[in-house]
């Protein structure tokens, strides 16, 4: 009798006791390990009818850079060198007027915001009222926001991160090559034809001598719109010379040390076709500023590059509260 009455007791123990506790493990070990589906989605702006695409860029190796053999290749993107990227997202369009107006203007924001503005969003730095018109006569609705420093453009990035609660921030170089190449190995994502640039970019040859809207021209075979031409990018890094190295690079970033140069990719709306090449690399200039007639200079605004924009990307692997300040916040790039 007394086997069979400890049977029980087992058994409704492991019924009740034992199994609600590896039910509730099972909740608390899934809340704390799941993540969002890795996959395409729209950002909203909250409180706005605002929002923006981000496309899903799954991990991977690539060769960064060009050979010596390729057409229009320079000096800088060589040698190349095997590089391995993280999965990230990546902004569909490049930042348009419609989103960088919000941060720009804070009483825009206010206006078309349906609640008022937490302390947070309003307390943040923005950027200086323009003296010019920094669309430069080019029109702003679906099109590019151009001629910010890579200061005002991770400001924007800030500005975003305290909006949505979402670390967004630049792509460094290598995310932008390699999201740029989605798996080719060619001088262009479609191939080396250059007469086909047609369809995928605004550049010196078919764009009047202006921005376009954005979406307008077919994506690259990742989804990513206006990649090459319309407005230049800029990335995080700052710039250097390749180097030799042996073996996988890991995310390579080099990270800003000094206000001057940093590197942009993907050539505007003015560019010749082999600028428009993946590898091809272009540095921020100071005589970007040399009409700025304020002392001292603006460290928002560019009125020499009405060809620099900007496009999002946001890493799968969220990075620590004290490395989102350290990104927002790093010096030099607060000192311009």
């Amino acid at each position: 009798m007394m086997k069979i009455y400890m049977a029980q007791v087992k058994r409704t123990c492991f019924k009740y006791v034992v199994l609600p506790l590896l039910f509730m493990f099972c909740i608390v070990w899934n809340s704390n390990t799941a993540t969002e589906p890795f996959e395409n989605y729209i950002q909203e702006i909250p409180h706005s009818n605002l929002g923006f695409g981000m496309n899903a860029i799954p991990g991977g190796d690539f060769i960064m850079g060009s050979p010596k053999n390729e057409t229009g290749h320079m000096e800088d993107e060589s040698p190349e060198r095997k590089v391995h990227i993280d999965a990230f997202w990546m902004g569909t369009h490049e930042v348009t007027w419609d989103l960088f107006e919000m941060f720009l203007d804070k009483d825009y924001e206010k206006a078309i915001s349906t609640k008022p503005l937490p302390d947070n969003v309003d307390g943040l730095s923005r950027p200086s009222t323009p003296y010019l018109d920094m669309t430069f006569g080019m029109g702003k609705e679906n099109k590019p926001a151009i001629a910010m420093t890579q200061y005002g453009a991770i400001q924007f990035c800030h500005w975003l991160y305290e909006k949505t609660g979402v670390f967004y921030r630049l792509p460094t170089e290598a995310e932008w090559e390699y999201a740029a190449r989605a798996g080719s190995s060619e001088r262009y994502f479609f191939g080396e034809d250059s007469s086909r640039l047609e369809d995928y970019a605004w550049f010196g040859e078919n764009s009047g001598g202006t921005t376009h809207e954005v979406g307008k021209k077919k994506p690259n075979p990742w989804g990513l719109y206006d990649i090459l031409g319309n407005a230049m990018e800029w990335t995080y890094d700052q710039y250097e010379p390749y180097e030799a190295t042996q073996g996988v690079i890991l995310n390579p970033t080099k990270h800003p040390e000094k206000l001057y140069p940093q590197v942009l990719r993907g050539g505007h709306y003015e560019s010749v076709d082999v600028e428009l090449r993946v590898a091809k690399r272009f540095i921020s200039d100071p005589v970007w500023k040399q009409l700025d007639p304020q002392i001292p200079k603006s460290k928002w605004w560019f009125p020499e590059a009405p060809f620099v924009g900007m496009r999002l990307v946001r890493p799968l692997k969220a990075p620590s509260p004290e490395e989102i300040d350290q990104y927002y916040n790093k010096q030099p790039i607060s000192d311009y």
